[in-house]
């Protein structure tokens, strides 16, 4: 199984996505979960980039926080609405919000 999961609260921690299985990962940071794709104080990075998944960030959430593409980590894919879609039909079969 593909799966997506939507992170949209900055209060999630790496424990609630332990739970989850799946072939390919997914986690799309939107709205306040956008932080988690930042880089933080001295180069420290939230716990959830450490998962084995693909991330992404939307753009216009991480821009809305006054963010840009140079604000967040390698290993997150910056993504506009357009290419989410993409995203969402294309590789993953279903779709979790966390």
């Amino acid at each position: 199984m593909k799966l997506a999961v939507f992170v949209s609260d900055y209060r999630l921690t790496a424990d609630t996505l332990e739970r989850l299985t799946s072939d390919k990962l997914g986690i799309i940071f939107v709205s306040n979960g956008v932080y988690h794709a930042t880089i933080k104080e001295k180069g420290n990075s939230s716990a959830l980039l450490k998962k084995n998944a693909q991330f992404y960030v939307l753009h216009d959430d991480l821009e809305t926080r006054g963010l840009g593409g140079s604000d967040i980590a390698e290993n997150v894919k910056l993504v506009s609405y357009g290419e989410l879609v993409e995203l969402i039909f294309n590789d993953y079969e279903k779709l979790a919000w966390l």
